[in-house]
C-alpha cells in the first residue's frame, strides 16, 4: 500500500490524505485550519495541497473561510436528514450489486474489517471505528461495479462523516449497534435483497443516532 501510494501524484496523495482527515476525524467540524498547517501535516508542498483543497470543496467536504484558512461544514439537522435521504437510497443498492461481483476472499475481508469495527467499540478507539466502518462498507461498494454511485456515496460519506465523529466525541462507542454480520451472512448466502436490507438497516442506526445528536 505504501509503494502504490508512492507511485501516486503528490495531488491525489494530499487528496487521499486529506479525505482521510476529514472522514476519521483528524479535522472537526467548524475549526478553521490554514493551508499551510495542512500542507505541514500532509506533509506535501502548498500547491498539490490546494489542488486536493478545491476538489474537497467542490464535493462540500471542506469551505474557504477566507485569509488562506479552510474548515469542515457544520451540518444543520436539515442538511443532515437531506444526505440521509440520499444515502437510503444509493448505498442498498451499492450493496445489492456487489453481491453479483462477491467472492469468498472477499467476504473474508470483510469479515476482518468488521472484526476490526467490534474491537474498536470494545476498547473506545473512536478513529478506529470510523476507519473501518468506513472500510466495510466501501469495499463493499466498490464490488458493484458502479462507478456513478459509488461516486456519489463517497461524498454522501465526506459529508456525513464529521458529523458521526461529533456524535462519537460526545457519546463515546459504547452502545454502537450494526448490522454487519447479518449483511455478512447474506453475502455468504448469496442473498442480494438480505445483503441490501442489512444495509439499510445499518445505516438507518447511524443515522437515528446522529440526527438525535444533532437534535
Amino acid at each position: 500500500m505504501a509503494g502504490e501510494a508512492a507511485k501516486m501524484p503528490d495531488h491525489e496523495r494530499a487528496y487521499r490524505r486529506l479525505r482521510e482527515m476529514v472522514l476519521y476525524g483528524e479535522l472537526a467540524p467548524g475549526e478553521p485550519v490554514t493551508i499551510l498547517g495542512l500542507a505541514e501535516r500532509v506533509g506535501l508542498g502548498m500547491t498539490p495541497v490546494r489542488e486536493a483543497i478545491r476538489r474537497m470543496t467542490s464535493q462540500g467536504a471542506l469551505v474557504f473561510k477566507g485569509n488562506r484558512r479552510v474548515e469542515v461544514p457544520e451540518l444543520t439537522l436539515a442538511q443532515f436528514g437531506e444526505l440521509a435521504f440520499v444515502r437510503r437510497s444509493v448505498e442498498p443498492e451499492l450493496a445489492r450489486r456487489a453481491v453479483e461481483n462477491i467472492k469468498e476472499t472477499h467476504i473474508d475481508g470483510l469479515a476482518a474489517e468488521d472484526a476490526a469495527v467490534d474491537a474498536a467499540i470494545e476498547t473506545g478507539d473512536v478513529r478506529g471505528y470510523l476507519e473501518h466502518n468506513h472500510q466495510f462498507h466501501a469495499r463493499l461498494y466498490a464490488l458493484s461495479g458502479a462507478a456513478v454511485l459509488i461516486a456519489i456515496s463517497e461524498i454522501l460519506w465526506l459529508r456525513s462523516g464529521p458529523p458521526l465523529r461529533v456524535m462519537l466525541g460526545r457519546h463515546g462507542t459504547a452502545n454502537l449497534p450494526d448490522m454487519h454480520r447479518e449483511a455478512l451472512a447474506a453475502m455468504r448466502a448469496g442473498d442480494a435483497d438480505g445483503v441490501a436490507a442489512a444495509i439499510l438497516g445499518d445505516i438507518e442506526q447511524g443515522i437515528a443516532q446522529v440526527t438525535r445528536s444533532l437534535s
